[in-house]
Formats: C-alpha cells, structure tokens, sequence
C-alpha cells in the first residue's frame, strides 16, 4: 500500500507514522529525513536543495519530486511506503500521482488528521529541543526530567523560533491554505479518511489502521 499522512504541524504525522509503519511493515518516507540526509550526503539533488535553502527560498517542487521519487525506487519501498510531509502543494501531489503511475503504481489511502488550532497551539507552544542531541520535550507532556536539561545527554534545552505563538499561527494560516485544495484531490478520487486527532496517540492509531481496511 502507498498512504499518504496529511496533517498540520503538531497533529502528530511523524508519530503516527512511526506506529503505522512497524503495524503494516512499510518503509516511512518522510520528506524533512530526505532533505537530510541528501545534504549531509551532498548529492546532486542535495546540494541543488542547499541552494534554495540557503537562500531562504522553498526548494522547488522539481528537486523534492525527484527526491521522492528517487526514495521509493529503493527495496524497501517495492511493497509500498508511508509518506509523511510530502505532498505539500496541490502541483506536489499531481506530480506524485503521475510519477507513481509511470511506475505503475498509484496512492492508495490518504489519511487526514484533523485537529483543532485550540489543540494545535497548546502542542507546538510547549515544545522544546535539545540543542546538542535534537530530542524534542513538551513542556505538558514529555517534561524532562530537570527543568532546562535534556534527560539523554544533559544539552539545553531551547524553543524553535518557529514554535513561537506569532510564528505557529502564520505556519498554521499557510499549512491550511496550501492543504485544503489537496484534502479536496484526494477526496475526490475517493481516498481520503478524516480522522479525529485531538485524541490521544493510540486512540488516533486505533481508528487509522482498521479504516484502512486492514486487519
């Protein structure tokens, strides 16, 4: 199977993702690890993106397409994958649709979390990382154990700028302006699902993996 996770910043994608992935055995594709890794690798399309971002400029839906597509030509994606933060725009997820049909493949389920901007707020507001290790902490929810202190390696923890009220709204008005069209695509052809995310995680996983009409 080939799903797509859509959902706005804080509503739990990645670990969703993480639970589904180990559930049905499929590779999770998660389009920020490829940006990743393709810069830390310097590979043609990596350092392609590095120009764009460097710059303070989107990378271009071209370079994140190939990426994407480059990622599920490998093994562990012959079966199918999970993406996760990839379609963004409406081009990005016309462009997956024909690169999958090429391959004679296609999206099977696309899998919207909805949660409430009340919700939203109060997850990303609270969440701080570690500055040395990257190991994020909730202030509601994950605390580290000393207030400050990152329980792993003993780093300081700081606050991203963007999961600062101001900055958490103007990502949220852009999320749900460049989303909609897409939720709109897939529920036309028939393969969205609508879930509740303002639940708890294994409440949310729950009601994901039987709508997907596996058992």
């Amino acid at each position: 199977m080939y799903i797509i996770l859509l959902g706005a910043p804080g509503a739990g994608k990645g670990t969703q993702a993480d639970i589904l992935s180990s559930e049905l055995n499929l590779a999770h594709v998660a389009s920020g690890d490829l940006f990743r890794e393709a810069l830390k690798k310097e590979t043609e399309l990596g350092l392609l993106a590095k120009f764009y971002m460097e710059r303070g400029k989107l990378v271009p839906d071209e370079i994140t397409i190939k990426m994407i597509l480059q990622r599920i030509e490998m093994p562990d994606c012959d079966s199918g994958c999970l993406f996760d933060g990839f379609p963004r725009t409406l081009a990005q997820a016309e462009a997956l649709d024909k690169g999958l049909t090429d391959k004679g493949k296609h999206i099977d389920k696309v899998v919207y979390i909805k949660v409430s901007d009340e919700e939203l707020l109060k997850r990303l507001g609270g969440r701080w990382l570690c500055q040395d290790c990257q190991t994020p902490y909730h202030l509601l929810t994950v605390p580290p154990k000393v207030p400050g202190k990152c329980d792993k390696c003993g780093g300081e923890l700081y606050q991203r700028d963007d999961d600062k009220e101001d900055t958490i709204k103007e990502r949220l008005r852009v999320f749900f302006g460049q989303t909609i069209p897409i939720v709109d695509y897939y529920r036309n052809q028939s393969k969205l699902i609508e879930v509740n995310g303002d639940r708890g995680i294994q409440e949310v996983a729950k009601e994901i993996i039987p709508s997907l009409g596996v058992k």
